[in-house]
């Protein structure tokens, strides 16, 4: 079973939007077993897009066409894969169907507007196909049988990430299993890691995944995610549910005595909301002064539902003015450990927390205090005393006071972990 992607919009290529869509929808076809060879970015052009897809559908056994299903004349890939349908694929008409139209204008209704004439063109459907279930937006997937027996098949979701992925995950992955025949359970665990690098992590396991790879099932894969960490996504694949589970577990109890040190959530656990439950577990509060990062921790950790058992609070000490007057720094240079640890002294004392958190560095273009760009003073006091630490941190301004920022959460899970 081969399946390509193509991602239609002239945004696309001229940089204008990062195309990744492809990328996620890649990531869920290997994590589903399902091969992928090609990815394909064409922009809003009739000739090109019809060029490309028939292509596509000659090579390959499936299609996920992403993009051009907006109501505006230049959204014109329903019409386009409904001149690939039909025998030998010589096209079919398009029809209009009355439950996407009333959909659609309930849509607009619920949120007390008036629905344009040209929003129908989106319940516009090729004869022979059918519209996707899920539809968070008023753009309906489709899937279309193409061939002569109809035995490939070309979805088209739209460009909207939150839709394109409701629809795949509900429609399009589960397809394109039943196509393959495949009537196993494939499922994954992601293993999230700060603190080492991905070739770090690669050489840590290297031995591991030798096996898995000579096995086949399970298997291991790498996902560097920014500020979100270094993801370690195992995937399955076993007969039933449980089955499957009982794969997944015994692979993590094989990986958490090699990189448990650096694991800090599993699947959509974040730092902050790792942090927060720590903090809710222990009934303590924490308090957060930021230079550098301005705002940025705090933010994360009041983006946690039920931060406010934990969270007290946070000061922008962006001056030296506020940080002397404010927190109690000694006058002097701020880009050291112990304006960090006065800082974080300071904030907890004056929001009455237990455990105060502080940034200060050089997040650039240029140095300060002699120091160079990336250099970065992290603290964290309590009552078990004050933890600082300098880092050096890859990147432009905005990936250090994101590093910077999980980072220090990362420091205060690890004393969290220490002292529980």
């Amino acid at each position: 079973m081969q399946v390509e992607v193509v991602a239609i919009g002239t945004e696309l290529l001229l940089g204008q939007i990062v195309d990744t869509n492809s990328s996620w929808i890649g990531q869920e076809l290997a994590a589903a077993g399902l091969n992928s060879h090609y990815q394909t970015k064409v922009g809003d052009n009739p000739d090109r897009i019809r060029a490309v897809l028939r292509q596509a559908i000659e090579r390959s056994d499936a299609v996920i066409c992403c993009g051009g299903l907006g109501p505006t004349q230049d959204d014109i890939t329903r019409e386009l894969i409904a001149e690939l349908m039909g025998p030998d694929m010589s096209g079919v008409e398009m029809e209009m169907d009355e439950t996407i139209a009333a959909r659609i204008r309930d849509m607009f209704e619920s949120r007390g507007r008036v629905m344009p004439e040209n929003n129908l063109r989106q319940a516009m459907i090729p004869v022979g196909g059918s519209a996707i279930p899920q539809q968070p937006g008023t753009a309906p997937g489709l899937v279309c049988p193409v061939g002569t027996s109809g035995e490939k098949v070309i979805f088209a979701v739209p460009g909207v990430p939150y839709e394109m992925k409701e629809m795949v995950i509900g429609t399009v992955i589960p397809h394109l299993r039943e196509m393959a025949g495949d009537t196993g359970v494939i499922k994954s665990r992601v293993l999230r890691t700060w603190g080492q690098s991905e070739s770090g992590l690669s050489e840590m396991l290297a031995e591991r995944i030798e096996q898995l790879d000579a096995a086949g099932n399970p298997t291991l894969a790498f996902l560097a995610s920014g500020v979100e960490g270094l993801k370690v996504r195992i995937t399955a694949k076993a007969e039933d549910e449980a089955a499957v589970e009982a794969m997944l577990d015994t692979e993590q109890a094989v990986l958490e005595p090699i990189i448990g040190h650096v694991i800090f959530g599993q699947d959509d656990e974040n730092m902050e909301a790792v942090v927060i439950r720590l903090l809710t577990e222990r009934g303590l509060t924490v308090a957060v002064a930021e230079s550098l990062t301005g705002g940025y921790v705090a933010g994360r950790l009041c983006a946690v539902p039920g931060a406010s058992k934990a969270f007290q609070g946070g000061v922008v000490a962006y001056q030296n003015e506020v940080k002397y007057k404010l927190l109690g720094v000694p006058e002097g240079p701020v880009i050291s450990e112990p304006a960090a640890v006065a800082m974080a002294e300071g904030v907890a004392q004056a929001m009455g927390a237990d455990i105060g958190l502080a940034t200060t560095g050089v997040a650039g273009p240029d140095e300060s205090e002699g120091k160079p760009v990336g250099t970065v003073c992290l603290a964290v006091s309590s009552a078990d005393g004050a933890v600082a630490t300098t880092v050096r941190l890859p990147g432009d301004r905005e990936r250090i006071r994101q590093f910077s920022a999980i980072t220090l959460l990362d420091l205060l899970r690890r004393l969290l972990l220490e002292t529980a």
